[in-house]
């Protein structure tokens, strides 16, 4: 028999969000979340029911009171997942100090405030599992990715620290690097057709991945199954950070 979870998910109407949202949700289990704003038409089905809130999550403040909310809402909550973040381009003398802090605040420092707030919760209940999003940037050097590898390689220090700091209290704490995934955010990336070619031809596979593939991945992670891990960074991106393919013919 299910034994129904309680999953909050932040940037819940993002591409990642929204898909492990419905994937959760078609598991069974109750499923809430917050986003900057509030969800448009296209993000859900009018069969899914999600608990929704707005909130910035670059505001510490302001994140964990809607996460405590969430804790008197929904009664406990059993897996958390921080799918915010952004994607910034550009080589290290090019980028303004003003972006350089805005991507490390929106990725870096958004991760933190939630990490903080959601453990004080789990810790108490003595369980509960926490995703996190790196990028394959992190695992290898891809030119004009400074500013966000610096950014989601911390997210991975932080996550091996934090899994060390709360395996004791029953919390499990992991990371997900993707490379480029095909989601609203990636759209000015991937926008044209010559974009999206000349990305797929960087990938081993040929392709760039699927928010569906990630939103799998984040549920297993969040699953029973998975619970002897902790403190992993699992990378899914077509075999771009780790192997180089042989050549067509």
């Amino acid at each position: 028999m299910h034994q129904v979870k309680n999953h909050l998910i932040g940037g819940i109407t993002g591409g990642i969000g929204s898909e492990l949202a419905v994937t959760l949700c078609a598991k069974g289990d109750c499923v809430a979340g917050y986003a900057r704003e509030a969800a448009d038409g296209d993000s859900f089905s009018p069969q899914d029911e999600f608990m929704l809130k707005t909130c910035d999550a670059t505001d510490p403040e302001a994140l964990e009171t809607v996460i405590n909310e969430f804790q008197k809402d929904l009664g406990s909550i059993d897996s958390y997942t921080h799918a915010i973040g952004s994607i910034y381009l550009r080589p290290a003398h090019l980028t303004p100090v003003e972006d350089w802090l805005q991507t490390i605040q929106t990725n870096l420092s958004s991760a933190f405030y939630a990490l903080r707030s959601v453990t004080k919760i789990m810790a108490k209940q003595g369980h509960g599992s926490c995703l996190f999003f790196s990028t394959a940037a992190a695992q290898t050097g891809i030119a004009n990715h400074e500013a966000i590898a610096a950014a989601k390689g911390g997210i991975e220090a932080m996550v091996r620290a934090a899994a060390a700091s709360y395996a004791s209290r029953g919390l499990r704490i992991n990371a997900i690097a993707p490379s480029l995934t095909d989601t609203p955010l990636s759209q000015a990336i991937v926008g044209s057709e010559q974009a999206l070619e000349i990305s797929k031809r960087m990938h081993p596979t040929g392709a760039i991945g699927k928010a569906s593939d990630v939103a799998s991945l984040a549920a297993w992670l969040h699953s029973d199954q998975a619970k002897f891990v902790t403190g992993q960074t699992f990378v899914i991106d077509g075999g771009i950070s780790k192997i180089v393919p042989k050549p067509k013919a």
